[in-house]
């Protein structure tokens, strides 16, 4: 057990010096003083000059900074997130008087009300101008600065759409506002909130309060995520609840999985080809990123229309395929299939040629689609 996380932790931390990680210092009018940003961008980004990416801005990122940056880099090598921009503001000195709050109203007060703002008005609007960003905007808090992150989301139009909550330190109203607010959401929210058994007992106790408030939202627009993490304690549960948030917030972005595909994909009665269009239509909307269809859900989506015979659906899904990866073999491949099943020999020979001159991927080689391409011209005497 122990070198399993050893070696998890390693292949994080590996991760992370692949990617830029660049110190900034940034000059805030708001707080009237300079303030040290960690910026983590993604690989290759000076490369993919189209690309753009959703930003993560993490507060105490003195130390929350490489555990969600090594987490992020991690996840988007491997496709279960997109690659995103991680920016961390260091607080070690500031973190009370950058989070203050007024005991009256319990809202920003004082230099709390200017970081508010230095966030939402000097910060990300940098962050926008100077690298390409994406829609989707998330934000990661701890105890005290996990309180703060909850007031960016009282704004009429929120200009975070996720909400990473490790243990927040809640304000007595907190709970009820949020709850309010998470009730009426007019558009998509991702809300992650964690404690744990050997939390601070207050802490704890404030939080199961509101998750039981919060699990009985029935608003479709407000995707909520609860843990309390067995022997884990106020800053253990850091290294457990990061990979978890990450993971449930793009559950949608992840690829077709062995059990989505034999306990979904397989048993659809309806159009599996409009199926993989949806996917990826969903996870534009959810996420502002529009991306291209992987190889990897092609074949899925082609075998279960391969296994139930539906080979009608071929001929658009070749169609896309060829769109999407236009220097692949693979549109041509189901093409020619479709026809060749559907009673078509010599657009499925065409097809099969055409796919013949282009890149080899996956199962498919250039032997491959000449032996398939001889086979019908024995057939059928072509």
């Amino acid at each position: 057990m122990k070198k399993s996380i050893l070696l998890i932790l390693v292949s994080i931390f590996t991760a992370v010096s692949y990617a830029q990680v660049k110190y900034e210092t940034f000059r805030s009018i708001k707080l009237d003083q300079s303030r040290d940003l960690k910026i983590q961008l993604p690989r290759n980004y000076e490369r993919n000059e189209d690309k753009t990416y959703p930003v993560i801005i993490v507060l105490d990122g003195d130390h929350l900074f490489e555990p969600v940056a090594g987490n992020v880099d991690y996840f988007s090598y491997w496709e279960d997130m997109p690659e995103s921009i991680v920016v961390g503001i260091i607080q070690r000195k500031t973190r009370k008087e950058d989070c203050r709050y007024d005991l009256a109203s319990y809202l920003p007060e004082n230099k709390g009300a200017e970081f508010y703002e230095f966030i939402g008005q000097e910060l990300l609007p940098y962050i926008n101008e100077t690298y390409r960003t994406a829609q989707l905007k998330i934000i990661v808090g701890h105890d005290y600065t996990a309180n703060f992150i909850n007031y960016f989301l009282f704004k009429d139009n929120p200009i975070f759409q996720a909400y990473i909550n490790l243990s927040p330190e809640l304000a007595p109203p907190m709970g009820d506002r949020i709850t309010s607010v998470l009730s009426e959401a007019k558009s998509d929210v991702w809300y992650y909130l964690a404690t744990a058994t050997n939390d601070a007992e207050n802490i704890k106790n404030d939080i199961i309060s509101l998750d039981e408030k919060l699990t009985a939202i029935e608003n479709p627009n407000t995707n909520y995520i609860f843990d309390n993490f067995d022997e884990s304690s106020h800053y253990t549960l850091v290294g457990r609840a990061i990979p978890k948030a990450l993971e449930k917030i793009f559950e949608m972005y992840r690829p077709i999985s062995k059990k989505k595909y034999k306990e979904v994909i397989v048993n659809l009665e309806t159009s599996k080809y409009d199926y993989l269009v949806d996917i990826y239509d969903t996870t534009e909307k959810l996420y502002g990123i529009k991306r291209q269809i992987r190889v990897n859900d092609f074949i899925a989506i082609s075998t279960a229309i391969e296994k139930n015979e539906n080979w009608e659906e071929l001929e658009p899904l070749g169609k896309l395929a060829i769109k999407e990866h236009p220097k692949k073999m693979l549109g041509y491949y189901y093409l020619g299939l479709g026809y060749e099943q559907l009673g078509e020999p010599k657009k499925a020979m065409r097809a099969y040629e055409s796919g013949f001159l282009l890149n080899e991927v996956a199962f498919l080689t250039k032997d491959y689609m000449l032996d398939k391409v001889n086979k019908i011209k024995e057939d059928f005497g072509f």
